[in-house]
């Protein structure tokens, strides 16, 4: 254990099948769709006699390629609505030509009124190709450069840009066709409908999608070498995939991951989560760094810190399984719509539950939106259910969520969101410990509801910590913009309270007392 998970026994593949899961929900197909999908490309792959060196290869771009699809979801429910309810119809359509247009001005604006309905189908015709390839252009740059930030090669990376092309030349972004499109990708893409459709309609139905686009979508050859032994390929009624059997089809990403490359890899997913609304960049980073110096400030040991600081990077992983028809909604949520929102934090734990190593991630992860009152969710968890960690994160979520702008709100001014967060504490919601630790991480000057122990005052309390802290005389003195003579008066008072008389003793005193959250270090008038 080198920092509160055992980094050695994380290997790649674990991380990125749990990915994988999130990235089933964004598609709209259930969980384990990608798993099954990278089975049935390294099968197919086996089947036309391809190198070892490309079913890797398809192995870790079908793990990859459908991670970006979260790029421009903004955009694509502003046009269709729901976008994960797009996403899943759009895997049983051959998407060119008449197909795609009449796909488009089925789905434009659903949900909306006829006359914004009509608007959008004609704006969406009106951009036509070019507007779709903007769209795929964007979720290949953003999946290619996933990969490049978990260390994968030209191998990985030139393929995940040709997902979207087809055989006939008819795909996106560029239209490349036949050959042109890397082999990597047409097994990728022809592997993840075989699965689609063998899950709808057996054997029989995926055998009749591989024919009916043969030529069109599908490399003839790829087909041809399936067709002559489709249950060699096709996964059949499992229930459970094991990530072991992708693990073994893609021996390059069996790698260990360090903590520092853990970490690094959440930070990218992190960012990618944010990607899910306009709204929310760079939420999942802030409420990281935000807790992890909160929990330092609370005495959290350094494991435990560093587990508090994972689990805030991934915590909003399972909004991929939400609309983002929802999350940017300007009006009030329906009561289904709130509903739908409340199982975000379920969703996390559970698409990291099927790592022993992220497990522990996804348990904390889940806890973000519970309160002390048990007024929270998803399980409505209260008092000593939840730990310190807990605590931390829930406040440091809602804190950092004030300082940004939602559909239905402007950002909130930090001095206005720290009130409002005390007055979550006063209510009752969130921990009074909690919300000091979190403010005083955020800068803020933070004050104390409790009594000061052996009857130190506040300014008492104050300049304590800064004697502690290694502040000199003169550096407090101007701090608090009183004298030098004020200040030694009242070091004086301090050590005869408190029984000690140098800036060690006052050090473990306000160590023990958990007194040290309640003033912000000056690290630029600290004695070396």
């Amino acid at each position: 254990m080198e920092d509160g998970i055992d980094s050695q026994d994380c290997r790649l593949s674990e991380f990125l099948a749990a990915l994988s899961l999130a990235t089933d929900l964004g598609l709209g197909q259930p969980m384990e769709h990608v798993l099954r999908s990278c089975v049935i490309g390294a099968n197919l792959s086996m089947a036309a006699d391809l190198s070892d060196q490309v079913r890797a290869a398809v192995c870790s771009v079908g793990l990859l390629a459908w991670v970006g699809c979260i790029a421009d979801s903004h955009e694509m429910a502003a046009a269709f609505g729901d976008d994960i309810r797009f996403r899943a119809d759009s895997h049983e359509v051959d998407l060119a030509g008449l197909p795609l247009a009449a796909f488009v001005i089925a789905n434009a604006g659903a949900g909306g009124s006829l006359w914004r309905r009509g608007r959008l189908a004609a704006t969406s015709l009106i951009a036509g190709r070019e507007g779709l390839a903007r769209s795929i252009r964007s979720h290949c740059e953003t999946t290619g450069s996933l990969a490049g930030r978990l260390g994968l090669g030209p191998e990985v990376c030139v393929p995940l840009l040709h997902v979207f092309e087809r055989w006939d030349g008819k795909g996106l972004p560029v239209g490349l066709k036949g050959e042109q499109a890397d082999v990597v990708a047409r097994v990728v893409t022809m592997a993840g409908i075989l699965e689609v459709f063998e899950r709808i309609g057996g054997r029989d139905g995926a055998v009749e999608v591989a024919r009916r686009r043969r030529g069109k979508q599908f490399d003839p050859y790829l087909v041809d070498c399936f067709s002559r032994d489709p249950h060699s390929v096709l996964v059949g009624s499992v229930e459970a995939m094991n990530v072991e059997t992708v693990v073994g089809a893609c021996p390059a990403l069996a790698r260990r991951l360090s903590g520092n490359e853990l970490d690094m890899v959440l930070e990218a997913v992190a960012d990618f989560t944010d990607l899910k609304s306009p709204f929310a960049l760079g939420h999942s980073r802030g409420v990281a760094d935000l807790a992890a110096e909160a929990g330092h400030l609370i005495g959290l040991g350094e494991a435990e810190v560093v587990r508090l600081r994972r689990a805030a990077l991934v915590h909003d992983l399972g909004q991929q399984g939400i609309s983002s028809a929802i999350w940017d909604k300007a009006a009030p949520l329906t009561t289904a719509e709130r509903e739908r929102v409340r199982l975000h934090p379920y969703l996390v734990e559970r698409i990291l539950a099927r790592s022993s190593t992220l497990a522990p991630l996804g348990a904390l992860a889940s806890l973000h939106h519970e309160r002390l009152d048990g007024s929270g969710y998803p399980r409505g968890l209260s008092g000593a259910g939840l730990s310190p960690s807990a605590r931390v994160l829930a406040t440091a979520d809602a804190y950092h969520a004030m300082l940004e702008p939602r559909p239905n709100r402007d950002a909130r001014a930090p001095e206005e969101a720290a009130r409002e967060l005390r007055g979550e504490a006063h209510a009752g919601r969130l921990d009074p410990a909690a919300v000091d630790a979190v403010l005083a991480a955020a800068g803020h000057r933070v004050g104390r509801r409790r009594p000061w122990p052996d009857e130190l005052t506040a300014r008492e309390i104050e300049i304590l910590v800064l004697v502690a802290r290694a502040n000199s005389n003169r550096a407090i003195a101007q701090r608090l913009h009183i004298t030098d003579k004020t200040v030694g008066n009242h070091i004086e008072h301090i050590y005869g309270k408190i029984g000690c008389t140098s800036r060690a003793g006052a050090a473990l005193y306000a160590m023990q007392h958990g007194l040290l959250a309640d003033v912000q270090p000056d690290r630029e008038e600290a004695v070396p």
